[in-house]
């Protein structure tokens, strides 16, 4: 009877670690197209929590980046982050460029956004932050005539490492040309802490590196390595930004991956 009773105990233990097994290697949905619950916004000279001008909308069960209540831009970057630290993951998410450029936004702005990772909480970034400390899969779009790519990787106050080498530009680029219309184009970040990372833009992959960091050049980057953050980044929050052009996005997806 008490060997049933082991066996019975074991088969519960064994359905219960594959459940969860399923449950990390699932895709799950982390925007319910209805509010921003489970989001919070980061702007520029904005305390953490504050939607400056209601940039941050949802539309039609899309998350959007609207620019309609502003008269001028004035440096109001801004950022939309995901609840949950996370290191091992996979993110996925449609993405179209749609209207103009906000009135006083750079001109590197155009049709530009990104998807931030390893980042901060935005509760510990500074006031005045201007271009978030983390590295980003950039978003770009064409108007038909510059040559642009999508999916790249940028850098603002990090570097990377390609093929074993350090690399200091602030963006490389990845193999897929830029969209220049209103096709939603879908876009996946795969992270192993700082193992790995990749980016794939409609199904392929365009772009793998490693072992983001901090840049000790960089101001902020170097208080950080001060106050004891380890330089090499392997976890943190996801954020999508808001840099001067409408955006929407929308069937944003979540992977858990196993260490």
């Amino acid at each position: 009877m008490r060997s049933r009773w082991c066996s019975i105990v074991l088969i519960i233990f064994f359905i219960s670690c594959s459940s969860i097994q399923r449950k990390e290697g699932e895709w799950v949905s982390i925007f319910n197209g209805k509010d921003l619950e489970g989001w919070s916004p980061k702007f520029t000279g904005e305390k953490y929590g504050v939607n400056y001008l209601n940039t941050f909308q949802v539309r039609d069960g899309k998350l959007v980046v609207n620019y309609n209540a502003y008269d001028t831009f004035d440096n109001n970057f801004g950022h939309i982050f995901y609840r949950e630290k996370l290191s091992q993951f996979r993110l996925r998410l449609e993405y179209r460029f749609i209207g103009q450029k906000v009135t006083g936004a750079p001109s590197w702005a155009f049709k530009n956004s990104g998807i931030k990772y390893h980042s901060l909480h935005p509760s510990e970034l500074p006031l005045d932050q201007v271009l978030l400390v983390a590295p980003e899969a950039q978003i770009l779009g064409s108007d038909g005539k510059m040559k642009r790519f999508t999916g790249n990787v940028c850098t603002a106050g990090t570097h990377i490492e390609m093929n074993n080498r350090l690399i200091t530009e602030h963006c490389t680029n990845s193999s897929y040309p830029a969209i220049n219309d209103t096709t939603w184009v879908k876009m996946e970040l795969e992270v192993h802490g700082s193992e790995l990372i990749g980016h794939k833009i409609n199904g392929k992959k365009v772009l793998e590196y490693s072992k983001p960091q901090y840049d000790d050049s960089d101001e902020f980057a170097k208080e950080l390595i001060k106050k004891g953050y380890p330089k090499i980044l392997s976890e943190g929050y996801v954020a999508l930004q808001a840099e001067g052009h409408p955006i929407e996005f929308r069937n944003i997806e979540l992977m858990k991956l196993n260490d």
